[in-house]
């Protein structure tokens, strides 16, 4: 287990430890803090995308009609 993953069980374990009200003051609070929303909604469309088919750089700009 890498240092990131311990760190990352210590919190998760902490945050289940909280009683259903506080769980959602944290996630209220991490939804208000406009670096943490970003980050929470590009892990998101990361996990929604992880089971499509990889295709190259050139293949993406030339689906979305950008020329280099």
């Amino acid at each position: 287990m890498s240092a990131a993953q311990a760190t990352a069980e210590i919190f998760v374990t902490a945050f289940k430890s909280l009683k259903r009200r506080e769980r959602e003051a944290v996630f209220e609070r991490m939804l208000t803090d406009e670096d943490i929303s970003e980050d929470l909604a590009d892990t998101l469309a990361l996990e929604s995308r992880r089971q499509q088919p990889r295709q190259s750089f050139r293949q993406a700009l030339k689906e979305l009609k950008i020329s280099v």
